[in-house]
C-alpha cells in the first residue's frame, strides 16, 4: 500500500493547525505546516523570516505556470529563475510536499498539497470551516486583539488564501467537491475534528 497522506486546508480560526497536529499524535503521522517554510529556508539559503513573509500569498505574475511546470519536472533550484519570491516558495514547497510524501505517511496543512497531490491514488483532502463570530473568538483569545479586529484578521487571511490557491491551481479554494472532508468545527473543536479525521481513515 503507497502512503496514506492527509491535507488540510482551512478557513483561518477553523483549528487547522491544532487539528493537524492532535491527528498526528493520535496516528503517529508526521505533520507538517509552518515546518515546510524552515525546511524550505534550510534548503534555499533564504532567511526563514523572508520565506515565511510571502508564505501562501501569490503575486501577480505569469510566471507561476513556470512554478507549476518546476514542479512537474522535479527542479529543486528555482534560484535560476527570475520569478516573485512567493512562487520560488511554491515551487520549494512543492517539491518537498512530493518528496515528504513519498518518503512516508503525513499531513499537510495548506500550500495546495491537495492540488500539488492530485495524482496520488491514497490522498484524503480535508477542508475545515466554521462560523466567522466563532473562528473570530478564538483568534481574538489567541492573539489578545479585541474581536473586530480577529474578524478583520479572518477575512482578510482567507481571501489572501483564495487568491493564493486560484493563482496556483485555477481552482476555487473551498469548493467542497475538491474535497473528501469538509469538517465544520463550529461547534466540535481541533480534538473532534480530528477524531473524525482519524475514524474516515480507519475505515477506507
Amino acid at each position: 500500500m503507497s502512503n496514506r497522506i492527509v491535507t488540510i486546508a482551512r478557513q483561518y480560526g477553523a483549528s487547522g493547525r491544532f487539528t493537524g497536529e492532535l491527528l498526528s499524535e493520535a496516528t503517529g503521522m508526521p505533520y507538517y505546516d509552518r515546518e515546510l517554510i524552515t525546511m524550505s529556508a534550510d534548503r534555499s539559503g533564504v532567511k526563514e523570516e523572508v520565506l515565511e513573509s510571502h508564505d501562501e500569498k501569490a503575486q501577480s505574475s505569469l510566471l507561476y505556470t513556470l512554478a507549476i511546470g518546476s514542479v512537474n519536472y522535479g527542479i529543486n533550484d528555482v534560484s535560476q529563475y527570475t520569478m516573485p519570491m512567493s512562487d520560488k516558495l511554491f515551487v520549494q514547497q512543492s517539491n518537498l510536499i512530493h518528496e515528504l510524501a513519498k518518503k512516508s505517511s503525513c499531513i499537510i496543512v495548506g500550500r495546495c498539497a491537495d492540488y500539488v497531490l492530485r495524482d496520488e491514488k491514497n490522498i484524503v483532502r480535508v477542508f475545515l470551516k466554521a462560523d466567522l463570530n466563532v473562528r473570530a473568538e478564538r483568534v481574538a483569545q489567541r492573539h489578545s486583539i479585541s474581536l473586530s479586529e480577529a474578524q478583520s484578521m479572518c477575512i482578510k487571511t482567507d481571501k489572501r488564501r483564495a487568491n493564493y490557491y486560484s493563482h496556483y491551481t485555477g481552482q476555487k479554494w473551498g469548493q467542497m467537491n475538491l474535497y473528501d472532508l469538509v469538517i465544520d468545527t463550529t461547534k466540535i473543536d481541533a480534538k473532534g475534528a480530528s477524531a473524525v479525521i482519524k475514524a474516515y481513515i480507519e475505515v477506507l
